[in-house]
């Protein structure tokens, strides 16, 4: 199973170093600070974050900062979903929530890209790193779960389907990569509870809903990993 690393999960992790670690980005967006100087110990699986109630930014991502010298210059967020499927409008909910509270920096770029498709490989060619935001299904894990893995990584491990479009993903990247783009992938995407309602239906489920903030907070966080912190907008009504 994609989410296994050793019979241990993100959540066994962060449970083992204590819930009232909040790894928070440092001041310079160099790296990852938390509460109880654990830090960062490269773990190498797919990763599981479980939406326990936790705050802001209280995991541990799955590899250091990288290097100043070697951040993508140019960084995608393809957020992919259909808003008329329930929870399979996760990526567009994500979207919505990013460019309310945030504001991007200049080389990133945020698209809303409903379904995902070949088209996009002329695109590809511009961008380093492309992140990639949608729902999940048939992981094992519970509905709000967020998991975080590698565009390939259904080709890798047979005992999960992943994500509800990523056969196109997959495709996506292995004709990029024929064409000599050589963009690097990673994937976000969250469990669902039904992304396959009877008719159109706008909305989350009550899981997924509730789960939404914290998958919004790992995308901040994989940016600011990468060199490319969002500046928290701060509230209208705040003086």
């Amino acid at each position: 199973m994609a989410c296994e690393c050793d019979g241990r999960t993100v959540g066994d992790e962060l449970r083992e170093r204590g819930a009232a670690c909040a790894g928070v980005p440092s001041a310079n967006g160099e790296g990852f600070e938390d509460a109880c100087g654990a830090g960062d110990e490269g773990l190498s699986c797919d990763d599981v974050f479980r939406h326990e109630g936790w705050g802001l930014h209280e995991y541990v991502l799955s590899s250091e900062a990288v290097p100043a010298a070697l951040r993508p210059e140019r960084i995608a967020v393809l957020c992919v979903g259909n808003r008329l499927m329930l929870d399979d409008g996760i990526g567009p909910a994500v979207y919505d929530a990013l460019v309310a509270q945030y504001d991007v920096p200049e080389n990133v770029e945020l698209l809303d890209l409903g379904c995902l498709s070949l088209a996009m490989i002329d695109r590809v060619r511009e961008f380093d790193v492309i992140l990639t935001v949608d729902a999940v299904d048939d992981s094992g894990e519970p509905a709000g779960t967020i998991l975080r893995y590698a565009p390939d990584a259904m080709a890798r491990h047979v005992g999960i389907t992943a994500s509800l479009h990523d056969l196109k993903l997959i495709d996506l990247f292995d004709s990029a990569a024929l064409l000599g783009y050589q963009a690097e992938g990673l994937c976000l995407g969250m469990q669902v509870e039904n992304a396959s309602p009877a008719e159109a239906t706008e909305g989350l489920t009550p899981a997924v809903h509730k789960a939404l903030p914290l998958l919004v907070e790992v995308i901040a966080g994989e940016l600011a990993r990468l060199g490319s912190p969002l500046e928290k907008r701060k509230s209208i009504n705040q003086d």
